[in-house]
């Protein structure tokens, strides 16, 4: 196709443009009926991807039936937004992101998130939920974590399943020639957690948080401030504000929780362009290759076929 020359910037503004005219169906889907039942599915979103969050939301409640929607609004929902998420989401509680008090954390980033989540999940268990996600059928996993109050988080990937393990360790196997001064955030961090000196318990998962539960009752933002500390001790102040240290620390924080799921990477993945297992039954449709050979697409038109049965069936 002519548009593979565009720059990537166009080809990618294209892209969601197809994305959302793909997925309209969606808004003629049957609303969710939330509970006040101890589980809160929580989402930062803005205007632009109004129609795949609520293909994330509705496809995870159609396998959970439980919990109310907080959504955390970036800045730019909209009243007509708001007024759709109301009808489709029962009319959840909407944050405005201006309101999150950040104090010694980095705003931006989605730190703003997570540290919602530390605020709040006192008595309640908190599951944060990425816009670009899909839940594709059962995921018993999820259920059990959120039934024994455990945390969770999705991998990184099938190197990530060596588990919740001491920061040295870490460091140690995944980086056995030392600390990396180039490259992505999460390796410049992870290759220096050797050197942190924080707790001598502490542990860490590379995980993503696109998709994590936080459960209720556990630490508020101390820990939190305690690892931001040793990050911008390893990688100084400007660092720390770098896009993916909230995603670190969040991996971080649910690996210090008493007893973390680590959900199977074979069954809850991120996508990077390659076929998956066909008993899959989450995919977050990360980064460059979330539109690849239209699978995003694919699968949120099926969700929205399967929400439309379930109405019919409903119905008769």
């Amino acid at each position: 196709m002519l548009t593979r020359y565009l720059p990537y910037r166009w080809r990618t503004h294209l892209a969601i443009r197809r994305h959302n005219r793909a997925i309209r169906a969606i808004l003629d889907t049957p609303p969710i009926v939330p509970a006040d039942d101890g589980l809160v599915l929580f989402s930062m979103i803005g205007t632009a991807v109004l129609r795949p969050y609520l293909v994330a939301v509705k496809s995870l409640w159609r396998q959970l039936q439980r919990g109310r929607v907080v959504i955390l609004d970036d800045g730019t929902l909209t009243a007509d937004d708001k007024a759709v998420l109301a009808h489709h989401c029962g009319n959840p509680e909407i944050i405005p992101i201006a309101s999150v008090r950040t104090g010694e954390f980095p705003q931006g980033g989605t730190w703003e998130r997570l540290l919602t989540i530390l605020d709040r999940r006192t008595s309640e268990y908190w599951l944060q939920l990425d816009s670009d996600t899909v839940t594709l059928g059962p995921i018993p996993e999820v259920e059990q974590a959120i039934a024994a109050n455990r945390s969770f988080t999705l991998l990184g990937g099938s190197d990530a399943e060596i588990g919740a393990l001491p920061l040295a360790d870490i460091a140690a196997r995944l980086y056995p020639q030392g600390p990396q001064d180039e490259g992505h955030i999460q390796t410049r961090v992870e290759s220096r957690m050797g050197l942190m000196q924080g707790d001598p318990g502490w542990r860490y998962i590379r995980g993503c948080s696109g998709f994590a539960g936080f459960a209720a009752g556990n630490a508020g933002r101390s820990l939190a401030g305690a690892f931001l500390a040793e990050l911008k001790r390893q990688i100084g102040e400007q660092g720390a504000t770098i896009w993916g240290t909230e995603q670190i620390t969040s991996s971080f924080l649910v690996a210090n929780e008493p007893a973390p799921v680590l959900l199977p990477s074979a069954r809850y993945l991120n996508y990077w362009g390659a076929p998956w297992n066909g008993d899959a039954g989450f995919v977050h449709f990360v980064g460059t290759h979330r539109y690849d050979h239209g699978c995003y697409a694919e699968q949120s038109r099926a969700l929205i076929a399967a929400l439309q049965t379930d109405r019919t069936r409903a119905e008769t």
